[in-house]
């Protein structure tokens, strides 16, 4: 069931998750479309996040844009693509590549303090490498010592790829299509941001036979949305992820169909990591047990990075 509805105002709105966006030219959304997209919102009792480009809009947007109760990407939840010096929100989207994660750590943990809500996305997961196992359980444990040290402080700052294993029991994926679209500039809905810029470029879309190789659209504000085999979309069509425990992983749609092909299956490379912060996790737990904090659930030591190549113990 949808729950929330993504806004790109213009097409040059931030890019927020592992996608970047390619389109440099401003192509701000109608007043007309605007409105549509949030009557749409409110007919299906949908929680609004705007996504805003770097300029400022004219007051008629904004006074359309307060009309209904939203979340603001690009102001309130601010986005970087490198490590600041300092952020002014509680919510922040930090955008590296893994190289940069791993090297710049220790940037990372010394304005990790300033946030209430640290969301960390690769933005080059296809192109994680064995060989960066090691490197990236390190920066994950060097994370790790700072926020034990936070939680001690009396403090509990929130770090995805961390702390929200603490606190799940089940998977809490991106959900595109399943639990949020998206509408663009054109009034027409998408799985997620991704496929809009992928539609814009030109990209060959390999999984819809029946539309223009190019067309990844699901629908518009006219007819509404219209995805075709939603379920193949869903958590108990994915035969391996149904069962796995890396409750935090993204489970990235638009990365599973460039990486294999299919939007339900992840890549080899969205597992590895996952299960290394998954496993990242189970140490920072165990060492605020030893603290004195306590948690329902207990992350269990398993033995792999793919569940893929271990199925048969599932």
């Amino acid at each position: 069931m949808l729950q929330y509805l993504v806004i790109l105002l213009d097409d040059t709105s931030v890019a927020y998750c592992h996608a970047d966006n390619p389109l440099k030219e401003r192509n701000l959304m109608s007043l007309e479309t605007l409105r549509k997209a949030i009557l749409f919102g409110m007919k299906e009792n949908l929680m609004i996040q705007y996504v805003y480009p770097d300029y400022e809009l004219p007051d008629e947007y904004n006074e359309v844009i307060e009309s209904i109760d939203h979340v603001k990407i690009g102001r309130e939840v601010e986005v970087y693509n490198e490590i600041p010096k300092s952020f002014t929100a509680e919510n922040v989207v930090l955008r590296l590549s893994i190289a940069d994660f791993i090297a710049k750590q220790y940037d990372i943990v010394a304005v990790l303090p300033q946030a209430k809500r640290l969301n960390i996305c690769i933005t080059d997961v296809e192109n994680f490498k064995d060989e960066q196992i090691e490197g990236y359980k390190k920066a994950l444990m060097t994370l790790n010592a700072v926020l034990l040290n936070q939680y001690k402080a009396g403090k509990q700052p929130q770090v995805n790829i961390l702390t929200d294993r603490l606190q799940l029991d089940k998977m809490h994926n991106c959900g595109a299509g399943v639990n949020n679209i998206t509408v663009a500039p054109n009034g027409k809905f998408y799985l997620c941001p991704a496929f809009y810029y992928d539609e814009r470029m030109g990209v060959n879309n390999r999984m819809n036979h029946h539309r223009p190789a190019s067309d990844y659209s699901v629908g518009d504000l006219d007819s509404g949305v219209q995805i075709p085999n939603r379920q193949l979309l869903k958590l108990d069509h994915a035969p391996l992820c149904r069962i796995c425990d890396a409750y935090q992983c993204k489970r990235c749609v638009w990365l599973n169909q460039r990486l294999t092909w299919d939007n339900n299956t992840p890549s080899h490379q969205q597992c590895i990591i996952a299960h290394l912060e998954r496993n990242a996790t189970r140490e920072l737990q165990k060492q605020l047990q030893t603290a004195g904090f306590t948690f329902d659930n207990q992350i269990k030591e398993i033995t792999y990075l793919d569940p893929f190549e271990v199925r048969e113990e599932f």
